[in-house]
């Protein structure tokens, strides 16, 4: 029987050791610009007096533990990429660990750790806070200047191009907070026709958000735009309108609701003029109206907010009022 074949290169592209380590609840603190240390999580980790022994350089990918004990009962290996974390974690074999990040990856997850006689149960994730932000970004990049953005809103925004290592090299990344303002992911904009256009970290559940959902809150109004994605906010955003938020594709969630619902007393809907977002406009205004007020922004066929001038985004938004009753709850 043929074994699986395991695409090495192209699974450490896409998994991160933040992905990984921030799976295994390994608690970590900065120690300086790209290294972190805590307690060891390895199994093959026995010393009870080395407590900050465990470093990892999320930039470079890799990481090690200091400890005598654990180096001896790992031959002499200090430290590895993802793949020698996982196998380590897992006690299994590099193949194993490749295959069990590729199953992760297949399957939309971050990899969970199993016994022998445990069948595996999926894993669903809470985006949880990240313990490290990039470094580096370029934020002058001609892609960010091509789709509009000033120096200004990408610096605001910590939107540029990045170029160190892990599966956000070579695109534009886009940091993203939950609703308390804690960063939790970063997304991956390619700057050409590489696939995917978009690449965020195995197991981010982007329906638990919405985007720049912080920044509308501290504006302090209780009347949301709401679009469907990052540059879409950038350019509203561009045109004056802080109280502006995305829900990282066409559909609305329960949970996005429901913050909404928690935060806004009238939404108005700004999606984009195609049939995915036709439909998107037609559910959200359904799951919306009982409890809030809604109002539809009417854009031109095929048309999406990133496309428009600020001239134009002000001209449409100008009809709207700001201050209006709350609606019975």
């Amino acid at each position: 029987m043929r074994a699986k074949w395991v695409d090495f290169k192209s699974i450490k592209g896409k998994v991160c050791m933040e992905t990984v380590v921030s799976h295994y609840d390994v608690r970590l603190r900065r120690v300086g610009a790209d290294e972190f240390r805590g307690k060891c999580p390895l199994p093959t980790h026995s010393s009870t007096n080395s407590n900050d022994s465990f470093s990892v350089s999320f930039t470079r990918n890799v990481w090690s533990c200091q400890s005598a004990s654990c180096i001896a009962a790992r031959s002499g290996r200090v430290g590895g990429n993802v793949f020698d974390f996982v196998a380590e974690m897992e006690r299994c074999s590099i193949r194993e660990a490749a295959l069990h990040l590729q199953r992760s990856l297949a399957e939309n997850q971050s990899p969970r750790a199993t016994s022998r006689n445990e069948e595996p149960v999926p894993y669903t994730p809470e985006n949880r806070p990240l313990s490290f932000i990039l470094r580096n970004i370029d934020h002058q990049h001609p892609y960010v200047a091509s789709r509009g953005l000033s120096e200004h809103t990408a610096r605001y925004f910590g939107v540029g191009y990045y170029d160190g290592n892990g599966f956000l090299h070579g695109r534009v990344v886009i940091p993203i907070h939950n609703e308390h303002g804690e960063l939790v992911a970063y997304s991956g904009r390619a700057i050409d026709q590489t696939e995917p256009k978009y690449r965020l970290p195995a197991g981010f559940r982007k329906s638990h958000l919405l985007f720049n959902l912080h920044r509308a809150i501290r504006k302090g109004e209780r009347t949301l735009i709401l679009v469907e994605g990052f540059f879409d906010t950038f350019q509203i955003h561009q045109a004056g309108h802080r109280n502006v938020a995305a829900l990282m594709g066409s559909k609305l969630s329960k949970r996005q609701a429901d913050l909404i619902g928690t935060y806004f007393d009238q939404v108005i809907l700004m999606l984009d003029a195609d049939e995915a977002g036709k439909a998107a406009t037609t559910a959200a205004t359904t799951a919306l109206s009982s409890n809030l007020v809604v109002q539809i922004v009417e854009l031109a066929s095929a048309t999406q907010p990133d496309q428009l001038a600020s001239e134009e985004i002000n001209q449409l938004l100008g009809g709207f009022a700001r201050d209006v009753p709350t609606p019975d709850r």
